[in-house]
């Protein structure tokens, strides 16, 4: 599918939330673009117009709420929804969806089942949902420190496109690439989207410290020795370390570690300025994924006996209520015998 087809018919975007909202300026750059939503009078389009570059004719944008419409019209489809409906809508999809059709998500969660009978083999990344769920062979992912405030404001970012297909990767690349935005690309898609998932509990802790009053001293500890634990987790789904060493592993664990841009660190400064677990979610207004992937990672810890002690304490002060100050002083000074271990 060459970019001059790819202009000539429509791009398929699920969700306007502030990620919905950065890939439907990105796209309709490029492309034209069909953008689904169960309100579609409630969507204001005037944030893509007016934050775009002064060089730069954006293609035509139209709204929907019809599903069957939306996967007919569009080849290629960008779903931007919290993880927890991403099975939902895959099942809504299924009906319309054939084996011609991409798919590339941008969803930095993870798919799982009940949580007091959550096994390792019940968890499943997006790529994996869309692919049970759906007739649809070539998926793929992107992720990567894209913070959307920035994107909006037109400032340098990137991405990684991730597929077992070298052809998604391609239109990844011809669909969202910009003089601003530069889009790599990657065959390793369960690794990039484990990534993305992960490194949202290390944005929260990050918060709880700055939050706290603590400096960069104990901010990159937590960074670099959760990096460690993640590594780690990775290797238990099989997965290369290299994975999690690019822009979509440590490239995006520091932009959502250190920016209050970051839903996931915003959530942590709030909790440790003293608003509860609901009040922090309500004060944000959108999802911060990695609240559920904390429950995610506390049940694998414990099925596997995997020592991980970050994310472990990070779920005990926000599911458990534990005394940050007491979380602090373990996590800083739990014994370990090596710095680097993969």
């Amino acid at each position: 599918m060459a970019a001059s087809a790819l202009q000539s018919e429509f791009v398929g975007v699920i969700g306007f939330g502030s990620f919905g909202k950065t890939i439907v300026k990105l796209l309709s750059a490029n492309s034209k673009v069909l953008l689904y939503v169960r309100t579609p009078s409630k969507v204001d389009l005037s944030i893509i117009h007016d934050t775009k570059e002064d060089d730069v004719d954006l293609y035509e944008i139209e709204v929907t709420n019809n599903l069957e419409e939306l996967c007919h019209r569009c080849r290629v489809i960008f779903p931007m929804i919290p993880a927890k409906n991403s099975r939902a809508l895959a099942k809504q999809m299924s009906p319309f969806i054939n084996p011609s059709h991409y798919i590339i998500h941008g969803i930095k969660g993870l798919d799982y089942r009940k949580f007091d009978e959550l096994t390792i083999k019940q968890i499943h990344t997006m790529s994996q949902v869309f692919s049970q769920e759906t007739n649809c062979v070539r998926i793929g992912c992107m992720s990567g420190p894209n913070l959307s405030k920035e994107i909006l404001q037109n400032q340098p970012a990137g991405t990684v496109v991730a597929s077992e297909f070298e052809e998604v990767i391609k239109i990844g690349k011809d669909l969202l690439t910009s003089k601003r935005f530069v889009v790599f690309g990657s065959s390793h898609i369960i690794g990039t989207e484990l990534a993305g998932a992960f490194k949202n509990i290390l944005a929260i802790g990050s918060g709880l410290l700055t939050g706290h009053g603590y400096g960069k001293n104990i901010q990159s500890m937590l960074i670099t020795r959760g990096l460690h634990e993640i590594i780690m987790l990775g290797q238990m789904f099989n997965v290369d370390s290299s994975a999690f060493l690019g822009i979509a592993g440590i490239g995006d664990i520091i932009a959502t570690s250190t920016s209050e841009n970051s839903r996931n660190f915003r959530l942590g400064m709030l909790i440790a300025g003293g608003l509860s677990l609901d009040e922090a979610i309500e004060s944000i207004g959108e999802v911060a994924e990695g609240v559920n992937t904390l429950k995610v990672l506390h049940l694998i810890s414990s099925e596997l006996k995997l020592p991980l002690h970050i994310s472990n304490m990070i779920y005990y002060i926000i599911h458990e209520n534990y005394p940050l100050e007491k979380a602090i002083d373990k996590l800083v000074f739990y014994p370990v015998e090596e710095d680097v271990a993969f």
